[in-house]
């Protein structure tokens, strides 16, 4: 049996699930997913259109900057997500005032009916899942989270810290 580790590389040192990024991703990504089983197939929305109409529900008028901005998702996701909701007539876009460059979107009434349809169904998806956690796992669940969020923000994003360690400046 041959050892196919990089040279000079202690593969044992390093465990994946162990790995706290490795580790979130991976959580965010399953409860995602079974949160989404219940509207994918009966509405025909993705995770990245839901997030999306529901950031845009939950105001009156938003660009798709701010809605990429809130949901942390990166701007081709945020536009194939605006396309599909538009093109469903969940949404509508018209200029921005402000800014011609920019578009406001703002829920349609059909799109506040699929909505109001699918929220009480992911907030029943997650009370089910996160059922095993007592009031206070949970308040302090999501003072973690905020505070491990605050430290990534304070990194000036992480984007500028890889591409530092990329040209070696860090």
């Amino acid at each position: 049996m041959t050892d196919r580790s990089p040279p000079g590389k202690d593969v044992d040192a390093f465990r994946l699930d162990d790995f706290l990024p490795y580790r979130l991703s991976v959580v965010s990504n399953r409860v995602s997913r079974a949160i989404a089983a219940g509207y994918e197939e009966e509405f025909g929305l993705n995770i990245s259109e839901w997030r999306a109409l529901a950031v845009v529900a939950a105001s009156c008028d938003m660009s798709q900057a701010e809605v990429a901005r809130r949901t942390r998702m990166d701007k081709v996701a945020v536009s194939r997500a605006v396309r599909g909701l538009i093109d469903r007539t969940f949404v509508t876009a018209r200029a921005h005032p402000d800014d011609g460059r920019s578009r406001l979107l703002t829920v349609t009434a059909e799109g506040r009916v699929v909505y109001d349809e699918i929220l009480p169904r992911v907030e029943e998806a997650a009370d089910s899942i996160f059922e095993g956690l007592t009031a206070t796992d949970r308040d302090r669940l999501f003072d973690l989270l905020a505070r491990v969020e605050a430290a990534v923000d304070a990194l000036d994003g992480l984007d500028t810290l890889v591409a530092r360690d990329k040209t070696g400046d860090a």
